[in-house]
Protein backbone atom coordinates (compact mmCIF):
# COMPACT_ATOMS: atom_id res chain seq x y z
CA UNK A 1 0.00 0.00 0.00
CA UNK A 2 1.02 3.58 -0.63
CA UNK A 3 1.15 5.87 2.37
CA UNK A 4 -2.22 7.40 3.25
CA UNK A 5 -2.44 10.65 5.20
CA UNK A 6 -5.10 11.04 7.90
CA UNK A 7 -5.71 14.79 7.72
CA UNK A 8 -7.95 15.23 10.77
CA UNK A 9 -6.15 17.30 13.43
CA UNK A 10 -3.31 18.13 11.02
CA UNK A 11 -2.56 21.74 10.27
CA UNK A 12 -2.64 23.04 6.72
CA UNK A 13 1.11 23.61 6.93
CA UNK A 14 1.70 19.98 7.94
CA UNK A 15 -0.38 18.78 4.99
CA UNK A 16 1.45 21.17 2.65
CA UNK A 17 4.84 19.88 3.79
CA UNK A 18 3.71 16.28 3.24
CA UNK A 19 2.62 17.19 -0.29
CA UNK A 20 5.98 18.92 -0.84
CA UNK A 21 7.77 15.68 0.04
CA UNK A 22 5.52 13.54 -2.15
CA UNK A 23 5.96 15.93 -5.08
CA UNK A 24 9.76 15.80 -4.78
CA UNK A 25 9.59 11.99 -5.02
CA UNK A 26 7.04 12.09 -7.88
CA UNK A 27 4.64 9.91 -5.93
CA UNK A 28 0.89 9.73 -5.46
CA UNK A 29 -0.96 9.99 -2.17
CA UNK A 30 -4.34 9.24 -0.65
CA UNK A 31 -5.65 11.91 1.73
CA UNK A 32 -8.41 10.89 4.14
CA UNK A 33 -10.62 13.07 6.36
CA UNK A 34 -9.53 16.16 4.44
CA UNK A 35 -11.98 18.98 5.09
CA UNK A 36 -13.06 21.49 2.48
CA UNK A 37 -11.52 24.24 4.65
CA UNK A 38 -8.15 22.49 4.69
CA UNK A 39 -8.29 22.00 0.94
CA UNK A 40 -9.16 25.65 0.32
CA UNK A 41 -6.18 26.80 2.39
CA UNK A 42 -3.63 24.77 0.39
CA UNK A 43 -1.59 26.42 -2.38
CA UNK A 44 -3.44 26.64 -5.69
CA UNK A 45 -1.06 24.30 -7.53
CA UNK A 46 -1.73 21.56 -4.97
CA UNK A 47 -5.49 22.15 -4.99
CA UNK A 48 -5.53 21.66 -8.76
CA UNK A 49 -3.80 18.28 -8.41
CA UNK A 50 -6.17 16.88 -5.77
CA UNK A 51 -9.21 14.95 -6.94
CA UNK A 52 -11.45 15.83 -4.00
CA UNK A 53 -14.72 14.23 -2.92
CA UNK A 54 -16.50 16.38 -0.34
CA UNK A 55 -18.86 13.65 0.86
CA UNK A 56 -16.15 11.18 1.83
CA UNK A 57 -13.58 13.91 2.56
CA UNK A 58 -10.98 12.07 0.49
CA UNK A 59 -8.41 13.53 -1.85
CA UNK A 60 -6.43 11.66 -4.51
CA UNK A 61 -3.16 13.50 -5.09
CA UNK A 62 -1.22 12.71 -8.22
CA UNK A 63 -1.85 9.86 -10.63
CA UNK A 64 -4.06 7.06 -9.32
CA UNK A 65 -4.00 3.55 -10.75
CA UNK A 66 -6.18 3.12 -13.87
CA UNK A 67 -9.52 1.56 -13.01
CA UNK A 68 -10.14 -2.04 -13.91
CA UNK A 69 -12.86 -2.89 -16.38
CA UNK A 70 -14.93 -5.06 -14.04
CA UNK A 71 -15.81 -4.69 -10.35
CA UNK A 72 -14.60 -7.30 -7.88
CA UNK A 73 -15.82 -5.53 -4.73
CA UNK A 74 -19.29 -4.39 -3.73
CA UNK A 75 -19.69 -1.48 -1.32
CA UNK A 76 -23.17 -1.70 0.19
CA UNK A 77 -24.62 0.83 2.64
CA UNK A 78 -27.75 0.58 4.75
CA UNK A 79 -28.95 4.19 4.53
CA UNK A 80 -28.07 7.55 3.03
CA UNK A 81 -26.57 8.58 6.39
CA UNK A 82 -23.94 5.86 5.92
CA UNK A 83 -22.89 6.85 2.40
CA UNK A 84 -19.99 9.11 3.45
CA UNK A 85 -18.15 6.17 5.04
CA UNK A 86 -19.10 3.92 2.12
CA UNK A 87 -17.66 6.48 -0.27
CA UNK A 88 -14.41 6.54 1.69
CA UNK A 89 -14.14 2.80 1.04
CA UNK A 90 -15.04 3.20 -2.64
CA UNK A 91 -12.57 6.03 -3.17
CA UNK A 92 -9.78 4.03 -1.53
CA UNK A 93 -10.52 1.12 -3.85
CA UNK A 94 -10.52 3.47 -6.84
CA UNK A 95 -7.16 4.93 -5.81
CA UNK A 96 -5.68 1.45 -6.13
CA UNK A 97 -7.33 0.81 -9.48
CA UNK A 98 -10.20 -1.34 -8.24
CA UNK A 99 -13.57 -0.64 -9.78
CA UNK A 100 -16.33 -1.28 -7.24
CA UNK A 101 -20.08 -1.58 -7.36
CA UNK A 102 -21.75 0.91 -5.01
CA UNK A 103 -25.21 0.04 -3.75
CA UNK A 104 -26.82 2.42 -1.27
CA UNK A 105 -29.96 2.65 0.85
CA UNK A 106 -30.65 -1.09 1.10
CA UNK A 107 -30.86 -1.45 4.88
CA UNK A 108 -32.99 -4.09 6.54
CA UNK A 109 -35.79 -1.61 7.33
CA UNK A 110 -36.69 -2.10 3.67
CA UNK A 111 -35.35 -5.60 3.11
CA UNK A 112 -36.95 -5.89 -0.34
CA UNK A 113 -34.55 -3.22 -1.60
CA UNK A 114 -31.60 -5.43 -0.71
CA UNK A 115 -33.19 -8.56 -2.15
CA UNK A 116 -33.95 -6.74 -5.41
CA UNK A 117 -30.24 -6.02 -5.88
CA UNK A 118 -28.68 -9.11 -4.36
CA UNK A 119 -27.81 -10.50 -7.79
CA UNK A 120 -25.41 -7.57 -8.26
CA UNK A 121 -23.43 -8.60 -5.19
CA UNK A 122 -23.36 -12.39 -5.23
CA UNK A 123 -20.91 -12.75 -8.09
CA UNK A 124 -18.25 -10.42 -6.68
CA UNK A 125 -15.19 -11.44 -4.67
CA UNK A 126 -15.75 -9.25 -1.58
CA UNK A 127 -18.59 -7.25 -0.05
CA UNK A 128 -18.06 -4.25 2.21
CA UNK A 129 -21.23 -3.68 4.26
CA UNK A 130 -21.61 -0.25 5.87
CA UNK A 131 -24.30 0.33 8.49
CA UNK A 132 -25.08 2.43 11.56
CA UNK A 133 -28.03 2.36 13.98
CA UNK A 134 -28.53 -1.34 14.86
CA UNK A 135 -25.92 -2.30 12.23
CA UNK A 136 -27.75 -5.45 11.11
CA UNK A 137 -26.98 -5.24 7.38
CA UNK A 138 -23.53 -6.93 7.46
CA UNK A 139 -24.86 -10.02 9.23
CA UNK A 140 -27.78 -10.29 6.80
CA UNK A 141 -25.46 -9.99 3.80
CA UNK A 142 -23.05 -12.56 5.26
CA UNK A 143 -25.93 -15.03 5.29
CA UNK A 144 -26.82 -14.35 1.66
CA UNK A 145 -23.57 -14.05 -0.32
CA UNK A 146 -20.82 -16.66 -0.76
CA UNK A 147 -17.81 -14.35 -0.57
CA UNK A 148 -16.17 -12.58 2.39
CA UNK A 149 -18.16 -9.76 4.01
CA UNK A 150 -16.38 -6.90 5.79
CA UNK A 151 -18.57 -5.03 8.26
CA UNK A 152 -18.07 -1.30 8.77
CA UNK A 153 -20.07 -0.04 11.77
CA UNK A 154 -20.99 3.61 11.38
CA UNK A 155 -21.54 6.29 14.02
CA UNK A 156 -24.99 7.24 12.74
CA UNK A 157 -27.97 6.96 15.03
CA UNK A 158 -29.02 8.41 18.36
CA UNK A 159 -29.50 7.30 21.95
CA UNK A 160 -28.26 3.75 22.52
CA UNK A 161 -26.66 3.70 19.08
CA UNK A 162 -23.84 5.26 21.13
CA UNK A 163 -21.76 6.70 18.30
CA UNK A 164 -21.48 3.40 16.44
CA UNK A 165 -20.80 1.08 19.40
CA UNK A 166 -24.19 -0.62 19.00
CA UNK A 167 -23.44 -1.38 15.35
CA UNK A 168 -19.92 -2.52 16.26
CA UNK A 169 -21.21 -4.90 18.93
CA UNK A 170 -23.87 -6.25 16.56
CA UNK A 171 -21.21 -7.09 13.99
CA UNK A 172 -18.87 -8.62 16.56
CA UNK A 173 -21.67 -10.72 18.06
CA UNK A 174 -23.07 -11.85 14.70
CA UNK A 175 -23.71 -15.56 14.25
CA UNK A 176 -23.00 -15.26 10.50
CA UNK A 177 -19.80 -17.33 10.05
CA UNK A 178 -16.83 -15.59 8.50
CA UNK A 179 -18.04 -12.02 8.96
CA UNK A 180 -15.07 -9.76 9.70
CA UNK A 181 -15.26 -6.33 11.31
CA UNK A 182 -13.24 -3.10 11.14
CA UNK A 183 -13.35 -0.09 13.43
CA UNK A 184 -16.21 2.41 13.59
CA UNK A 185 -16.36 4.65 10.46
CA UNK A 186 -13.23 2.99 9.04
CA UNK A 187 -14.11 2.84 5.36
CA UNK A 188 -10.42 3.15 4.50
CA UNK A 189 -9.49 0.10 6.57
CA UNK A 190 -12.30 -1.96 5.06
CA UNK A 191 -11.12 -1.11 1.55
CA UNK A 192 -7.55 -2.10 2.39
CA UNK A 193 -8.79 -5.44 3.76
CA UNK A 194 -10.80 -5.98 0.56
CA UNK A 195 -7.73 -5.16 -1.53
CA UNK A 196 -5.74 -7.84 0.32
CA UNK A 197 -8.46 -10.41 -0.39
CA UNK A 198 -8.73 -9.41 -4.05
CA UNK A 199 -4.94 -9.57 -4.35
CA UNK A 200 -4.93 -13.10 -2.95
CA UNK A 201 -7.67 -14.13 -5.39
CA UNK A 202 -5.73 -12.71 -8.33
CA UNK A 203 -2.50 -14.42 -7.24
CA UNK A 204 -4.31 -17.73 -6.82
CA UNK A 205 -5.85 -17.39 -10.29
CA UNK A 206 -2.44 -16.62 -11.77
CA UNK A 207 -0.86 -19.63 -10.07
CA UNK A 208 -3.68 -21.86 -11.32
CA UNK A 209 -3.13 -20.66 -14.88
CA UNK A 210 0.62 -21.31 -14.57
CA UNK A 211 0.06 -24.85 -13.25
CA UNK A 212 -2.46 -25.60 -15.98
CA UNK A 213 -0.08 -24.28 -18.62
CA UNK A 214 2.76 -26.44 -17.30
CA UNK A 215 0.54 -29.51 -17.26
CA UNK A 216 -0.51 -28.91 -20.87
CA UNK A 217 3.11 -28.91 -21.93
Amino acid sequence: FDEAVFCAAKTVDQIRRILDSVTEKDQSLLLTRLTAEQLAALPADYRSRIDYDALSRTGLFGAAEPLGAYPRVAVVSAGSSDVAVAREAARTLNYYGETCREIHDVGIAGLWRLLDRLHEVRGLSVTIAVAGMDGALPAVLAGLVPGPVIAVPVSTGYGVAAGGYAALNTALASCAPGLVVVNIDNGYGAACAALRIVGAVKRAAGEACTIEGNDSR
